[in-house]
């Protein structure tokens, strides 16, 4: 047996399941999780070390027949997504579909679905059976992992970074952004999802790092010209801007940040 990193529709994120030393990159299989059945791709196989997904296994390699299978059931579920949405908005008018997915067996379909509020499911589920013919799973959703499922493009004009290769999705706090000297506007470090972007977190160590050496705005410094105010610090370029003033004579002025000395805060 050996590790590889898998990925199917349900799941938002790759994961590690033990496979057979037959299968190899690209390869479609088919996996056991406690939803069901489902046809999965080999990203690549792994030698390190690597957290194995609780409860998930190896059945085998896919048959054309399986692959075959899993795009009817696809299709199918294209069809029926519109009819679900029906049903739902007759229960509870807040609740967005997000996704709907058959098991390869035919026996289940999952509805991935966001909703901010409680959602009684019982008679929803009831109707949506009798509609389907099927045994039904309602999937609850962050708005995240909605933006992953679906795919949207970000603010730099690129595919979301969930969507291309996140795997799970870090902590992103205000501080980061203020870290980086970022504007605090909601509308400017938002992604589509309404979060803060998940790129914020990318740089923050490096930021943090180069901001220790940093002076505070406001602070007084001592620079080849004198004594001065710190304006603004340039963290990735490691400079400041401070403000000079003789007498009369006001100028604003870039320091490298081995040219400048900061004075202790008195205690």
């Amino acid at each position: 047996m050996q590790i590889a990193l898998v990925k199917y529709d349900l799941e938002t994120k790759d994961i590690y399941v033990k496979v057979a030393d037959n299968v190899k990159k690209s390869d479609s299989i088919v996996i056991e999780t406690p939803r069901g059945l489902f046809l999965g791709k080999v990203a690549r196989c792994v030698a390190e070390e690597v957290e194995l997904e609780a409860d998930t296994k190896f059945v085998r390699v896919a048959s054309d027949n399986d692959i075959s299978k899993a795009q009817k059931l696809k299709e199918k579920a294209k069809e029926n997504k519109a009819n679900v949405m029906d049903i739902v908005a007759k229960h509870n008018k807040d609740m967005k579909v997000v996704g709907l997915e058959y098991t390869l067996d035919d026996s289940k379909i999952i509805i991935s679905f966001v909703c901010e509020d409680r959602v009684d499911f019982r008679d929803l589920v009831k109707d949506l059976a009798g509609e389907l013919k099927l045994r039904i799973e309602l999937r609850q959703i962050g708005v995240r992992d909605q933006a992953r499922n679906i795919g949207c493009l970000g603010v730099c004009g690129k595919e979301c970074c969930c969507k291309q290769y996140l795997n799970d999705f870090d902590k992103v706090s205000i501080k980061m952004a203020k870290a980086q000297n970022l504007s605090l506007n909601p509308t400017k470090i938002s992604g589509t999802c309404g979060r803060l972007m998940c790129c914020l977190a990318f740089e923050n160590d490096t930021y943090v790092d180069l901001g220790k050496n940093c002076p505070r705005v406001n602070s007084r410094v001592t620079t080849p010209d004198g004594e001065a105010t710190v304006v603004n610090n340039n963290i990735l370029r490691q400079t400041c801007t401070c403000k000079v003033e003789k007498g009369d004579d006001v100028r604003y002025c870039e320091y490298p940040l081995d040219r400048i000395v900061q004075k202790k805060d008195k205690k």
